[in-house]
Protein backbone atom coordinates (compact mmCIF):
# COMPACT_ATOMS: atom_id res chain seq x y z
CA UNK A 1 0.00 0.00 0.00
CA UNK A 2 1.38 3.70 -0.25
CA UNK A 3 -0.26 5.89 2.40
CA UNK A 4 -0.20 9.26 3.08
CA UNK A 5 -0.47 10.84 6.57
CA UNK A 6 -1.07 14.27 6.87
CA UNK A 7 -0.04 16.83 9.61
CA UNK A 8 3.74 17.53 10.96
CA UNK A 9 4.07 16.73 14.42
CA UNK A 10 4.83 14.46 16.69
CA UNK A 11 1.42 12.89 16.61
CA UNK A 12 2.27 12.50 12.60
CA UNK A 13 5.56 11.31 13.55
CA UNK A 14 4.30 8.28 15.52
CA UNK A 15 1.73 7.76 13.28
CA UNK A 16 4.52 7.33 10.40
CA UNK A 17 7.05 5.45 12.50
CA UNK A 18 4.26 2.89 13.56
CA UNK A 19 3.39 2.46 9.78
CA UNK A 20 7.29 2.27 9.00
CA UNK A 21 6.66 -1.13 10.69
CA UNK A 22 3.85 -2.05 8.55
CA UNK A 23 4.52 -5.53 6.17
CA UNK A 24 1.31 -3.71 4.06
CA UNK A 25 3.31 -0.63 3.26
CA UNK A 26 5.77 -0.39 0.23
CA UNK A 27 5.58 3.98 0.29
CA UNK A 28 4.65 6.52 3.10
CA UNK A 29 4.29 9.94 2.02
CA UNK A 30 3.64 13.03 4.62
CA UNK A 31 2.46 16.28 4.45
CA UNK A 32 4.08 18.32 4.86
CA UNK A 33 6.32 15.98 7.37
CA UNK A 34 9.18 17.25 9.76
CA UNK A 35 13.09 16.26 9.74
CA UNK A 36 12.49 13.46 11.84
CA UNK A 37 9.42 11.86 9.69
CA UNK A 38 11.53 12.98 6.81
CA UNK A 39 13.85 9.43 7.85
CA UNK A 40 11.06 6.97 7.30
CA UNK A 41 8.94 8.88 4.66
CA UNK A 42 8.62 11.33 1.72
CA UNK A 43 7.92 14.29 2.95
CA UNK A 44 5.82 16.34 0.62
CA UNK A 45 5.44 20.46 0.71
CA UNK A 46 1.86 20.56 0.84
CA UNK A 47 0.11 22.36 4.00
CA UNK A 48 -2.81 19.82 5.83
CA UNK A 49 -4.93 22.54 5.17
CA UNK A 50 -4.68 22.65 1.68
CA UNK A 51 -7.26 20.43 0.83
CA UNK A 52 -7.34 20.91 -3.11
CA UNK A 53 -3.35 19.98 -3.31
CA UNK A 54 -3.94 16.98 -0.95
CA UNK A 55 -6.42 15.53 -3.45
CA UNK A 56 -4.63 15.72 -6.15
CA UNK A 57 -1.52 14.50 -4.77
CA UNK A 58 -3.09 11.26 -3.32
CA UNK A 59 -4.90 10.74 -6.70
CA UNK A 60 -1.74 11.09 -9.23
CA UNK A 61 0.16 9.00 -6.41
CA UNK A 62 -2.66 6.47 -6.10
CA UNK A 63 -2.39 6.51 -2.76
CA UNK A 64 -4.56 3.30 -0.99
CA UNK A 65 -5.12 5.18 2.34
CA UNK A 66 -4.71 9.10 3.79
CA UNK A 67 -4.84 9.47 7.32
CA UNK A 68 -5.66 12.50 8.65
CA UNK A 69 -3.54 13.93 11.81
CA UNK A 70 -5.01 17.24 12.83
CA UNK A 71 -8.16 17.78 13.39
CA UNK A 72 -8.75 21.23 11.36
CA UNK A 73 -8.96 19.55 7.67
CA UNK A 74 -11.33 16.57 8.86
CA UNK A 75 -13.52 19.85 10.70
CA UNK A 76 -13.20 21.53 6.92
CA UNK A 77 -14.42 18.28 5.34
CA UNK A 78 -11.21 16.13 3.88
CA UNK A 79 -13.23 13.40 4.73
CA UNK A 80 -15.79 13.90 2.48
CA UNK A 81 -13.83 15.43 -0.29
CA UNK A 82 -11.54 12.27 -0.71
CA UNK A 83 -14.68 10.14 -0.54
CA UNK A 84 -16.76 11.83 -3.43
CA UNK A 85 -13.36 11.25 -5.79
CA UNK A 86 -13.34 7.49 -4.93
CA UNK A 87 -10.10 8.12 -2.51
CA UNK A 88 -9.93 5.94 0.70
CA UNK A 89 -9.33 8.21 3.89
CA UNK A 90 -9.15 7.39 7.49
CA UNK A 91 -11.32 10.10 9.67
CA UNK A 92 -14.67 11.20 10.51
CA UNK A 93 -17.00 13.44 7.61
CA UNK A 94 -17.33 17.00 8.33
CA UNK A 95 -20.71 16.48 10.28
CA UNK A 96 -19.65 14.05 12.27
CA UNK A 97 -16.00 15.51 12.90
CA UNK A 98 -18.65 18.41 14.82
CA UNK A 99 -18.13 16.52 18.05
CA UNK A 100 -14.55 18.33 17.82
CA UNK A 101 -15.49 21.66 15.77
CA UNK A 102 -18.39 22.55 18.24
CA UNK A 103 -18.31 22.41 22.26
CA UNK A 104 -21.64 23.24 21.78
CA UNK A 105 -22.71 20.65 19.71
CA UNK A 106 -21.12 17.91 21.86
CA UNK A 107 -22.25 19.25 24.86
CA UNK A 108 -26.05 19.20 23.46
CA UNK A 109 -25.43 15.63 22.34
CA UNK A 110 -24.15 14.62 25.94
CA UNK A 111 -27.35 16.21 27.03
CA UNK A 112 -29.96 14.61 24.72
CA UNK A 113 -28.64 11.27 25.15
CA UNK A 114 -27.98 11.46 28.66
CA UNK A 115 -24.24 10.78 28.11
CA UNK A 116 -22.85 11.96 31.87
CA UNK A 117 -20.66 15.37 31.72
CA UNK A 118 -20.64 18.70 33.34
CA UNK A 119 -23.36 21.09 33.60
CA UNK A 120 -23.07 24.32 31.55
CA UNK A 121 -24.76 27.16 29.72
CA UNK A 122 -24.34 28.05 26.18
CA UNK A 123 -23.85 32.24 25.58
CA UNK A 124 -23.61 33.83 22.18
CA UNK A 125 -23.60 37.39 23.61
CA UNK A 126 -21.00 38.83 25.92
CA UNK A 127 -23.08 41.15 28.10
CA UNK A 128 -25.31 38.04 29.24
CA UNK A 129 -21.96 35.80 29.93
CA UNK A 130 -20.63 38.59 31.52
CA UNK A 131 -23.55 39.08 34.26
CA UNK A 132 -23.82 34.75 34.87
CA UNK A 133 -19.82 34.63 35.90
CA UNK A 134 -21.32 36.80 39.14
CA UNK A 135 -23.44 33.70 39.13
CA UNK A 136 -21.57 31.02 39.48
CA UNK A 137 -19.66 29.08 42.23
CA UNK A 138 -15.51 29.13 41.70
CA UNK A 139 -13.53 27.43 40.30
CA UNK A 140 -15.54 27.66 36.89
CA UNK A 141 -14.70 26.42 33.87
CA UNK A 142 -14.77 29.27 30.37
CA UNK A 143 -14.67 27.51 26.95
CA UNK A 144 -14.12 28.69 23.35
CA UNK A 145 -16.67 27.06 21.44
CA UNK A 146 -14.56 25.63 18.02
CA UNK A 147 -10.88 24.78 17.67
CA UNK A 148 -8.62 26.49 19.33
CA UNK A 149 -5.36 24.27 19.25
CA UNK A 150 -5.98 22.64 23.07
CA UNK A 151 -5.72 26.33 24.14
CA UNK A 152 -9.53 27.31 24.36
CA UNK A 153 -10.32 26.00 28.28
CA UNK A 154 -9.70 28.42 31.04
CA UNK A 155 -10.07 26.70 34.69
CA UNK A 156 -11.02 29.84 36.84
CA UNK A 157 -10.35 30.23 40.08
CA UNK A 158 -11.97 33.87 40.30
CA UNK A 159 -14.45 36.00 39.13
CA UNK A 160 -11.66 38.32 37.97
CA UNK A 161 -9.98 35.17 36.04
CA UNK A 162 -13.49 34.57 34.19
CA UNK A 163 -13.93 37.55 33.43
CA UNK A 164 -10.47 37.72 31.55
CA UNK A 165 -11.08 34.61 29.82
CA UNK A 166 -14.39 35.89 28.52
CA UNK A 167 -13.05 38.65 27.49
CA UNK A 168 -9.89 37.06 25.95
CA UNK A 169 -12.67 34.82 24.14
CA UNK A 170 -14.86 36.93 23.12
CA UNK A 171 -13.84 40.47 22.58
CA UNK A 172 -10.25 40.35 21.71
CA UNK A 173 -10.87 37.01 19.61
CA UNK A 174 -7.61 35.37 20.37
CA UNK A 175 -9.21 32.33 18.75
CA UNK A 176 -11.11 34.05 15.96
CA UNK A 177 -14.62 32.77 14.82
CA UNK A 178 -14.09 29.98 17.57
CA UNK A 179 -14.98 32.50 20.15
CA UNK A 180 -18.88 33.73 18.32
CA UNK A 181 -19.93 31.19 21.12
CA UNK A 182 -18.82 30.83 24.95
CA UNK A 183 -19.22 27.58 27.23
CA UNK A 184 -19.74 28.33 31.01
CA UNK A 185 -19.26 25.15 32.56
CA UNK A 186 -19.36 23.42 36.10
CA UNK A 187 -15.83 22.61 37.53
CA UNK A 188 -15.97 18.71 37.94
CA UNK A 189 -13.32 17.53 40.08
CA UNK A 190 -11.27 14.32 40.20
CA UNK A 191 -8.63 13.12 37.81
CA UNK A 192 -8.48 13.08 34.07
CA UNK A 193 -7.36 10.31 31.29
CA UNK A 194 -7.86 9.90 27.92
CA UNK A 195 -9.79 7.50 26.14
CA UNK A 196 -8.97 6.77 21.98
CA UNK A 197 -10.83 4.06 20.53
CA UNK A 198 -10.79 3.39 16.82
CA UNK A 199 -14.35 2.90 15.22
CA UNK A 200 -16.24 1.47 12.33
CA UNK A 201 -19.95 3.42 13.06
CA UNK A 202 -20.95 0.47 15.10
CA UNK A 203 -18.03 -1.43 16.85
CA UNK A 204 -15.06 0.03 18.96
CA UNK A 205 -11.46 -1.50 19.08
CA UNK A 206 -9.43 0.36 22.32
CA UNK A 207 -6.02 1.53 22.42
CA UNK A 208 -4.92 1.49 26.02
CA UNK A 209 -5.89 4.46 28.34
CA UNK A 210 -3.37 7.44 29.04
CA UNK A 211 -2.98 10.42 30.94
CA UNK A 212 -2.01 13.78 29.22
CA UNK A 213 -0.63 16.71 31.41
CA UNK A 214 -2.10 20.32 29.84
CA UNK A 215 -0.71 22.55 31.83
CA UNK A 216 2.93 24.09 31.14
CA UNK A 217 3.81 23.95 34.79
CA UNK A 218 4.50 21.39 37.24
CA UNK A 219 1.81 20.50 39.43
CA UNK A 220 -0.61 21.17 36.50
CA UNK A 221 -0.36 24.99 37.21
CA UNK A 222 -0.06 27.74 34.22
CA UNK A 223 -2.21 27.91 31.59
CA UNK A 224 -3.27 24.38 29.30
CA UNK A 225 -1.18 23.71 25.98
CA UNK A 226 -1.61 21.05 23.30
CA UNK A 227 0.11 18.56 25.78
CA UNK A 228 3.38 18.36 27.89
CA UNK A 229 3.66 14.87 28.48
CA UNK A 230 1.60 11.97 28.67
CA UNK A 231 1.84 7.99 29.62
CA UNK A 232 0.12 4.90 29.10
CA UNK A 233 -1.92 3.27 30.70
CA UNK A 234 -2.96 5.08 33.08
CA UNK A 235 -3.17 3.53 36.14
CA UNK A 236 -6.31 5.48 37.21
CA UNK A 237 -8.90 3.54 34.85
CA UNK A 238 -9.69 0.39 36.52
CA UNK A 239 -10.88 -2.35 34.42
CA UNK A 240 -14.39 -1.58 35.93
CA UNK A 241 -14.07 1.97 34.99
CA UNK A 242 -13.25 1.31 31.59
CA UNK A 243 -16.47 -1.36 31.52
CA UNK A 244 -18.37 1.79 32.27
CA UNK A 245 -16.73 4.41 29.86
CA UNK A 246 -17.62 2.12 27.01
CA UNK A 247 -21.35 1.21 28.10
CA UNK A 248 -22.03 5.03 29.34
CA UNK A 249 -20.12 6.65 26.53
CA UNK A 250 -18.71 5.85 23.99
CA UNK A 251 -20.77 2.90 23.04
CA UNK A 252 -23.59 5.46 23.57
CA UNK A 253 -21.63 8.37 21.92
CA UNK A 254 -21.32 6.10 18.62
CA UNK A 255 -24.96 5.30 18.62
CA UNK A 256 -26.11 8.84 18.83
CA UNK A 257 -24.69 10.19 16.25
CA UNK A 258 -26.09 8.02 14.13
CA UNK A 259 -29.05 8.88 15.35
CA UNK A 260 -28.12 12.28 14.66
CA UNK A 261 -27.93 11.11 11.00
CA UNK A 262 -24.01 11.79 11.38
CA UNK A 263 -22.03 8.36 11.18
CA UNK A 264 -18.78 8.08 13.15
CA UNK A 265 -15.99 6.28 11.58
CA UNK A 266 -11.98 6.66 12.71
CA UNK A 267 -10.90 7.84 15.85
CA UNK A 268 -13.25 9.00 18.50
CA UNK A 269 -11.35 10.21 22.18
CA UNK A 270 -12.63 11.34 24.42
CA UNK A 271 -11.12 13.29 27.26
CA UNK A 272 -12.50 12.65 30.32
CA UNK A 273 -12.77 13.45 34.14
CA UNK A 274 -12.68 10.75 37.31
CA UNK A 275 -15.13 11.91 39.53
CA UNK A 276 -16.69 10.45 42.82
CA UNK A 277 -19.81 9.55 40.29
CA UNK A 278 -17.96 8.02 38.31
CA UNK A 279 -16.39 8.82 34.56
CA UNK A 280 -17.57 12.29 32.73
CA UNK A 281 -16.93 13.98 29.51
CA UNK A 282 -14.78 16.81 29.04
CA UNK A 283 -14.66 16.89 25.61
CA UNK A 284 -14.70 14.74 22.32
CA UNK A 285 -11.78 14.78 19.79
CA UNK A 286 -12.21 13.30 16.51
CA UNK A 287 -8.31 12.50 15.94
CA UNK A 288 -5.34 10.86 17.58
CA UNK A 289 -4.16 12.83 20.95
CA UNK A 290 -1.18 14.65 21.12
CA UNK A 291 1.02 13.43 22.84
CA UNK A 292 -0.87 10.43 23.36
CA UNK A 293 -0.35 9.09 20.36
CA UNK A 294 3.74 8.65 21.22
CA UNK A 295 2.66 6.24 23.92
CA UNK A 296 0.05 4.76 22.56
CA UNK A 297 1.12 3.45 19.34
CA UNK A 298 4.05 1.58 20.97
CA UNK A 299 2.13 -0.38 22.82
CA UNK A 300 0.69 -1.87 19.77
CA UNK A 301 1.51 -5.52 18.88
CA UNK A 302 -0.91 -5.49 15.69
CA UNK A 303 -0.50 -3.94 12.34
CA UNK A 304 -3.00 -0.85 13.13
CA UNK A 305 -2.63 -0.14 9.36
CA UNK A 306 -4.93 -3.10 8.43
CA UNK A 307 -7.32 -1.87 11.22
CA UNK A 308 -7.36 1.79 9.64
CA UNK A 309 -8.00 0.77 6.34
CA UNK A 310 -10.50 -1.49 7.22
CA UNK A 311 -12.67 1.33 8.22
CA UNK A 312 -11.70 3.70 5.40
CA UNK A 313 -13.52 1.28 2.98
CA UNK A 314 -16.51 1.12 4.64
CA UNK A 315 -16.05 -2.54 6.44
CA UNK A 316 -16.75 -3.36 9.75
CA UNK A 317 -14.10 -4.39 12.67
CA UNK A 318 -14.09 -7.08 14.75
CA UNK A 319 -11.40 -8.25 16.78
CA UNK A 320 -8.80 -5.89 19.32
CA UNK A 321 -5.46 -4.97 19.40
CA UNK A 322 -3.16 -7.05 20.63
CA UNK A 323 -1.09 -4.60 23.23
CA UNK A 324 2.45 -4.99 24.86
CA UNK A 325 1.94 -5.78 28.47
CA UNK A 326 4.57 -2.74 28.65
CA UNK A 327 4.28 1.20 29.88
CA UNK A 328 5.17 3.71 27.98
CA UNK A 329 5.81 7.56 28.89
CA UNK A 330 6.49 10.69 26.45
CA UNK A 331 8.03 13.87 28.30
CA UNK A 332 7.90 16.82 25.29
CA UNK A 333 10.49 19.11 25.56
CA UNK A 334 9.05 22.79 24.37
CA UNK A 335 10.21 26.25 23.15
CA UNK A 336 10.58 28.73 26.55
CA UNK A 337 7.96 31.15 26.43
CA UNK A 338 5.25 28.28 25.32
CA UNK A 339 1.98 28.84 25.03
CA UNK A 340 3.08 32.68 24.87
CA UNK A 341 5.66 34.15 22.43
CA UNK A 342 8.68 32.21 22.11
CA UNK A 343 12.12 32.29 19.56
CA UNK A 344 12.34 29.52 16.40
CA UNK A 345 15.39 28.52 15.19
CA UNK A 346 17.17 27.30 17.78
CA UNK A 347 19.71 24.87 16.83
CA UNK A 348 19.26 21.10 18.71
CA UNK A 349 21.91 18.97 20.03
CA UNK A 350 21.81 15.63 21.04
CA UNK A 351 20.02 14.48 18.58
CA UNK A 352 22.09 12.16 16.70
CA UNK A 353 23.18 10.41 19.90
CA UNK A 354 22.29 6.74 20.38
CA UNK A 355 19.58 6.44 23.02
CA UNK A 356 18.62 2.98 22.59
CA UNK A 357 15.78 0.96 21.24
CA UNK A 358 13.65 1.67 23.79
CA UNK A 359 13.38 5.47 23.40
CA UNK A 360 11.72 7.25 20.55
CA UNK A 361 12.21 10.78 19.75
CA UNK A 362 9.23 12.00 18.01
CA UNK A 363 9.58 15.47 16.12
CA UNK A 364 7.02 17.94 16.94
CA UNK A 365 7.90 21.70 16.02
CA UNK A 366 11.32 21.03 13.92
CA UNK A 367 13.18 21.75 10.46
CA UNK A 368 15.96 21.58 8.74
CA UNK A 369 18.75 24.62 8.03
CA UNK A 370 20.02 24.45 4.27
CA UNK A 371 23.53 23.22 6.25
CA UNK A 372 21.38 20.39 7.48
CA UNK A 373 20.98 21.50 11.19
CA UNK A 374 17.73 21.08 12.80
CA UNK A 375 16.34 23.77 14.63
CA UNK A 376 13.35 24.52 16.47
CA UNK A 377 10.24 25.28 14.92
CA UNK A 378 7.26 25.18 17.40
CA UNK A 379 6.07 25.99 20.74
CA UNK A 380 6.26 21.87 21.49
CA UNK A 381 9.23 20.69 20.04
CA UNK A 382 10.07 17.10 20.47
CA UNK A 383 8.30 14.11 22.45
CA UNK A 384 10.80 12.01 23.97
CA UNK A 385 9.22 8.07 24.77
CA UNK A 386 10.29 5.60 26.88
CA UNK A 387 8.93 2.29 26.66
CA UNK A 388 9.23 -0.26 29.99
CA UNK A 389 7.77 -3.12 31.49
CA UNK A 390 7.99 -1.02 34.57
CA UNK A 391 6.15 2.01 34.95
CA UNK A 392 9.45 3.74 36.64
CA UNK A 393 11.94 2.30 34.80
CA UNK A 394 9.92 3.83 31.56
CA UNK A 395 9.48 7.23 33.75
CA UNK A 396 13.35 6.75 34.43
CA UNK A 397 14.24 5.89 30.98
CA UNK A 398 11.88 9.17 29.94
CA UNK A 399 13.88 11.39 31.66
CA UNK A 400 17.36 9.82 30.89
CA UNK A 401 16.81 10.62 27.56
CA UNK A 402 15.39 14.24 27.65
CA UNK A 403 18.73 15.07 29.77
CA UNK A 404 20.44 14.20 26.46
CA UNK A 405 18.83 16.84 24.24
CA UNK A 406 19.23 20.31 24.71
CA UNK A 407 18.42 23.86 22.76
CA UNK A 408 18.75 27.27 24.02
CA UNK A 409 16.08 28.17 26.39
CA UNK A 410 14.34 24.29 26.20
CA UNK A 411 11.67 23.76 28.54
CA UNK A 412 10.05 20.18 30.12
CA UNK A 413 7.64 19.84 33.01
CA UNK A 414 9.15 17.57 35.78
CA UNK A 415 6.32 15.56 37.07
CA UNK A 416 5.27 13.90 34.38
CA UNK A 417 4.04 10.45 35.55
CA UNK A 418 3.93 11.30 39.19
CA UNK A 419 0.28 10.90 39.42
CA UNK A 420 0.37 7.36 38.46
CA UNK A 421 2.58 6.36 41.20
CA UNK A 422 -0.26 6.95 44.34
CA UNK A 423 -2.32 4.33 42.20
CA UNK A 424 0.47 2.18 41.92
CA UNK A 425 1.28 2.03 45.54
CA UNK A 426 1.27 -1.66 46.30
CA UNK A 427 0.19 -3.07 42.96
CA UNK A 428 1.19 -5.56 41.93
CA UNK A 429 2.01 -4.08 38.06
CA UNK A 430 4.47 -1.69 38.22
Amino acid sequence: MRVLVIGNGGREHALVWKFSQSILVEKIYCAPGNPGIRELAECIDIAPDDIPSLLSFAAENEVDLTVVGPEGPLVNGIVDQFEAKGLHIFGPSARAAELEGSKVFTKYLLDKYHIPTADCIVFEKYEEARDYLNEVSYPTVVKADGLAAGKGTFICATLEEAVTALDKIMIERIFGKSGKKVIVEEFMQGEEASIIAITDGENLVYLPSAQDHKAIFDNDEGPNTGGMGAYAPAPVMTDALLERVHTEIMLPAVRAMVLENRPYRGVLYAGLMITADGPKVVEFNCRFGDPETQVLLPLVRDDIVELMHTVAIGKLIKSQLNLHNDWAMCVVIASGGYPGRYENGQEIFGLERPLGDDIMVFHAGTKSTEDGKVVTNGGRVLGVTARAGDFYAARERAYWAVGKITFDKAYYRKDIGLKAQKHLQGSTKK
